[in-house]
């Protein structure tokens, strides 16, 4: 999809995956009113119905009196017009976790993705949410594939299409718990101009506008920048030779801090952030 150079007026929330009852309390926190319109997907998750009716008691324990899972799977086409009706009055969307390409393979090339966009770029009050797997399908581009010592292998990894939220972007979910460290920046060597986010269990990160981030939860966001990165070795080798790369940039970021994504600098405490400022080129 082209990218606009408008940032978007809307907030995305990913959590890394593990226990998110607190990342429940933040959305039910960010939301205007305790009567807004939440619906929650589970396409990803294996057993759907019941992350559904677990997510729906939570949300509603918490305060959220209109929560209802909204099915999309073989049997509920996500351009249905009682869909298409929700995904247009809902305050939040929260993406469950799982399979992040069942996301993927279900709203891809549809009216609803294009309404989900739409409502994500336009509109201040409109919240987009993901926890595990529907954090990872979030941006552009999301990771796939990457295991272990092979993550560091030319093919040892897989990106695809994500939800094309924001551009530029890599988020990895239970990134400190399994290892993930080589497979993002296997990803940020092969899209260098991407910046990645590696979230731990219990972590999570609110962006705001596009271009403000703001770090919460428990545990560490592992930042990534590939944007500097010389020396990789990637068109020269074969497949399953390990890969070289310098320059990669790495911050370890915890609870309250900030990150600007235009400059990719971390920020100082109180430093101003322009929600307008044009995306990069």
């Amino acid at each position: 999809m082209p990218h606009s150079s408008v940032l978007p007026l809307g907030t995305l929330v990913a959590l890394g995956g593990g226990d998110d009852d607190a990342m429940l309390a933040l959305l039910c926190d960010l939301l205007p009113s305790s009567d807004t319109p939440v619906e929650i997907i589970t396409v990803a998750s294996r057993d759907a119905s019941r992350a559904a009716g677990a997510y729906e008691k939570a949300l509603r324990d918490l305060g959220c009196r209109n929560a209802r899972h909204l099915p999309i799977n073989e049997h509920y086409r996500a351009d249905a017009p009682a869909a298409l009706r929700r995904i247009r009055r809902a305050g939040l969307v929260f993406f469950s976790g799982g399979d992040q390409e069942r996301i993927t393979d279900f709203l891809h090339n549809t009216e609803f993705l294009q309404v989900l966009r739409e409502r994500y770029q336009q509109d201040a009050t409109f919240i987009v949410a993901g926890t595990s797997a529907g954090a990872a399908a979030l941006p552009d581009s999301m990771l796939v594939e990457g295991y272990g010592w092979r993550a560091v292998r030319k093919g040892g990894i897989e990106t695809k299409a994500g939800l094309g939220l924001l551009p530029r972007l890599l988020i990895d979910q239970h990134f400190i718990e399994r290892g993930r460290f080589g497979r993002l920046a296997h990803a940020l060597t092969a899209h260098s101009m991407c910046l990645g986010l590696g979230l731990s269990e219990e972590t999570g990160v609110i962006i705001r506008g596009g271009q403000e981030v703001e770090v919460f939860g428990d545990g560490v966001v592992v930042m990534i920048d590939g944007c500097h990165t010389k020396g990789s070795n990637l068109g020269q080798i074969g497949r399953g030779e390990p890969i070289s790369v310098q320059n990669l940039r790495v911050n370890l970021l915890v609870a309250g801090q900030r990150l600007n994504l235009k400059t990719r600098e971390v920020l100082a405490d109180n430093a101003p952030v322009s929600r307008r400022e044009e995306a990069p080129q």
